[in-house]
């Protein structure tokens, strides 16, 4: 086994917290943040465990990076 990272994008909903994985495009969500982002890990585990390898390469964008930036509105 191999501890592999991931990026989490995190954001409140109705009711509670939604907690995506950017590189896999697996979701989950829970009550807080914290919640959330247990079961993302948790998702994505067994995505890992159940996925075929093809689909898991189809999947995965290992040099994806996370920007913020402004853009005009209006």
């Amino acid at each position: 086994m191999k501890n592999m990272r991931f990026t989490g994008r995190v954001w409140a909903e109705e009711g509670g917290w939604v907690a995506r994985c950017v590189e896999l495009n697996v979701t989950s969500q829970g009550d807080t943040e914290s919640d959330a982002l247990r079961n993302l890990r948790e998702a994505v585990e067994l995505f890992l465990e159940c996925a075929d390898p093809v689909e898991v390469a189809e999947r995965m964008h290992p040099e994806a990076h996370v920007h913020e930036f402004e853009a005009v509105c209006g």
